[in-house]
């Protein structure tokens, strides 16, 4: 979309005249537009076409809202993607073609689709190709926006997964899990007390729409301000320690089907249905590979076809008799693994490179594998031994800095949504 100056839309929102305005792909109307975010613009195409994708997302099992509802929901979604992909723009963020095709690749993959098949499904569900990958392509830009200016400033302590693991041993039924819907009433930063007790009573409204037999995904879909909101509010599986504490602290007096009272926070004021509860698995086994390898980096003196010859002769030497330590104490260019004879001791799933991991996990113990290429050079290597080896304690401080991580990431990204949309210039068009 070509971004326009701001002066000439407010001079031309004022006009009476039926003024059209030059965009990317063609001529628009003025009164085709729906609002006005900071430099840009959404139509009322543009919000009909996402709000039969919606439609066609949520599915007809789904109870849906009035249409001025659902359109006021979606829309106010598409003014806040708008705000992020222009902050991306400013900040140079890009996403490759490479990269939008392999997310799309492994998309049909995951739904045992071939390229084409994927691409007769979306022309049946009324999208084109492009603006699929015009989808992705966004996504991934939010994705990568937030990571910048949230996710990678997020820490978790050792401290912090310490007091994490000791609380959850002393709370009653620690190892179990909730999945919970949820309503937000959002209110702005620094909200004045008229707008605290306003969310307030809308909050306290839609819980009695709820107990007097309202369904809670409905009205979820028209009126939560959460990020889950087109989903019904359905925020999923969660362990008290990966909510905030005005949570947990609430669901361990619910049973399955309860609805809380309205939970003020920062952000606003929370209803919460507790819809399932069940146990999670403490115990970890994972199968361990004790592994050594061999690695050539080619460079100027050594050509890429060379590493992998020389390689192939130091297999053929192994298969004759040699010792596999010290020839990968003479020949690697890994010296850590080098000076233990090729050692990386035993190896837990998901710690290596995805091509060494998928050439490892080939072969029994005591073979060796062909050369094969990564991005630091051409290996060989061989299994020699493999165990199930429980890694329990280790898993659970895992999870926890994780389960920690991802609590102060969603709070930090919420409070940040809030932010940048209170600073940014959002005119509508229509009533709302």
């Amino acid at each position: 979309m070509k971004v326009l100056p701001l002066l000439f839309l407010l001079l031309a929102l004022l006009s009476a005249s039926p003024a059209v305005m030059a965009k990317k792909s063609g001529i628009i109307e003025l009164d085709n537009i729906i609002a006005v975010v900071n430099d840009d613009v959404i139509t009322r195409v543009e919000l009909d076409n996402r709000l039969q994708l919606v439609k066609k997302q949520l599915g007809a099992n789904t109870p849906l809202p009035d249409d001025a509802i659902l359109r006021k929901q979606v829309l106010e979604r598409m003014i806040m993607e708008k705000i992020q992909l222009q902050i991306a723009k400013r900040s140079g963020i890009r996403v490759d073609d490479e990269t939008i095709t392999r997310v799309i690749e492994n998309i049909a993959k995951g739904n045992k689709l071939s390229m084409d098949q994927f691409r007769q499904v979306l022309g049946r569900e009324g999208m084109s190709f492009a603006s699929f990958r015009e989808n992705i392509k966004n996504e991934l830009l939010i994705s990568k926006l937030r990571k910048q200016q949230v996710k990678n400033k997020i820490t978790v302590s050792e401290q912090e997964v310490d007091n994490y693991l000791a609380n959850q041993a002393n709370i009653k039924n620690h190892d179990e899990e909730y999945r919970l819907s949820h309503i937000l009433i959002a209110t702005p930063e620094a909200a004045t007390p008229t707008q605290i007790q306003q969310a307030r009573r809308r909050a306290e409204a839609l819980r009695k729409r709820i107990l007097d037999g309202e369904n809670f995904a409905r009205l979820a879909i028209g009126n939560s301000d959460g990020p889950q909101a087109l989903k019904g509010g359905d925020l999923g599986w969660r362990k008290a320690g990966q909510m905030p504490t005005f949570l947990s602290q609430a669901i361990n007096n619910m049973k399955v089907g309860d609805v809380s009272l309205p939970l003020h926070s920062a952000s606003g004021f929370h209803i919460i249905k507790l819809t399932g509860k069940r146990r999670s698995k403490q115990s970890h086994e994972v199968e361990q590979t004790l592994a050594r390898h061999i690695l050539i980096r080619p460079n100027q003196l050594v050509s890429n076809e060379g590493a992998r010859k020389q390689l192939q002769s130091l297999r053929a030497r192994i298969i004759a008799g040699a010792d596999f330590g010290q020839l990968a104490r003479t020949h690697s260019a890994d010296t850590a693994s080098a000076a233990e004879g090729g050692s990386l001791g035993w190896i837990n799933p998901g710690t290596m490179l995805p091509k060494f991991e998928e050439e490892m996990n080939k072969l029994k113990p005591g073979q060796i594998s062909q050369p094969f290429r990564t991005q630091f050079g051409w290996h060989i290597v061989q299994v020699m031994s493999r165990r199930t080896h429980d890694d329990s304690k280790q898993y659970l401080r895992n999870q926890a800095r994780m389960l920690i991580g991802k609590r102060k990431a969603e709070e930090a990204i919420q409070n940040w949504l809030r932010r940048i949309r209170s600073e940014s210039y959002v005119s509508y068009r229509f009533n709302q």
